[in-house]
């Protein structure tokens, strides 16, 4: 039998298959989803072994060190950090993903709209967008969420401000990416085929420039847990009874030194949590960008 048989074609693989073995290969995109994973199980399961509710008190223990009781230590106020640790992860987790998730989308629709459709359109969205940089955000989220504290719908209007504010520079570098874009022939094709616009826009023009809105997602995650924490130094956000790292990180920093377990725990999550998030939006971006190596050969 001959060494290599020619009838026996080589098996092509298709784009998911080709992205999914080019990440698979990169030993830090896999540590970044392993790790991420975890950190997902740890803040939906963690509470099930833990022995307190992060709302209970402690009487007997105001900032006590970790203990077989209290894994994790207790705060100034006696509750166990390692149930408001699991907490605040959770809360943390949800506004991050939620806020990336829409920014992320919206700034692919809007800046790849803008330079689509060009003209009008262009002019009035880039105007939306001058205005929106201009607006002091930061103070619009303050009174907006004291406004809503401790109601029920407070932390999904958080996650509403937050997005509404942060899309604007990353539509901005979408509607530059678009401009070299659609001069492609096979963007000009669909054109001349009477595809409807926001088809080319959905199928041909973002996924050219998913590399980018996946760094940015991942950066979006960062940014967000980034602004929940200044938010809640500042008495606003995510507010007591309620918990998240931001108020976690808030209240134990003036402890880092004396009481060190009140700050290490969810710092040590938050950072956790953030490296890995990054490791898998840089192994993403190299699986989807055939010009990089990292990921070797398919």
């Amino acid at each position: 039998m001959a060494p290599h048989d020619p009838a026996v074609a080589p098996q092509r693989l298709n784009r998911r298959q080709l992205v999914s073995r080019r990440f698979l290969r990169n030993r830090s995109a896999v540590v970044g989803l392993v790790g991420f994973v975890l950190v997902v199980l740890f803040a939906l399961f963690g509470n099930v072994i833990g022995k307190w509710d992060y709302t209970q008190v402690d009487s007997h223990a105001f900032l006590q060190a970790p203990s077989a009781e209290h894994w994790f230590g207790t705060s100034q106020n006696g509750r166990d950090i390692y149930a408001m640790t699991v907490e605040g992860l959770r809360k943390s987790l949800v506004i991050g993903l939620a806020v990336a998730a829409i920014q992320t989308v919206v700034a692919a629709l809007v800046g790849s709209a803008a330079a689509y459709f060009g003209k009008v359109v262009d002019r009035t969205i880039l105007w939306v967008i001058d205005l929106m940089l201009v607006i002091p955000s930061f103070l619009l989220i303050a009174i907006i969420t004291q406004r809503f504290s401790g109601s029920r719908g407070s932390t999904a209007m958080f996650i509403f401000l937050l997005s509404a504010f942060g899309w604007m520079l990353t539509a901005r570098v979408i509607r530059s990416m678009t401009l070299s874009v659609i001069s492609l022939d096979y963007v000009r094709a669909a054109k001349y085929m009477s595809v409807p616009s926001w088809t080319i826009i959905v199928r041909h023009i973002i996924p050219n420039v998913s590399s980018y809105l996946i760094i940015d997602a991942t950066l979006g995650v960062v940014a967000a847990v980034m602004s929940e924490t200044v938010l809640s130094y500042f008495g606003f956000g995510v507010q007591s009874p309620e918990t998240s790292l931001g108020t976690l990180l808030a209240a134990g920093q003036t402890m880092a030194t004396s009481f060190p377990w009140a700050f290490l725990a969810p710092a040590t999550v938050l950072t956790l949590m953030l490296v890995f998030i990054n490791f898998m939006g840089d192994g993403l971006r190299d699986a989807l960008d055939p010009s990089s190596n990292s990921g070797g050969r398919a």
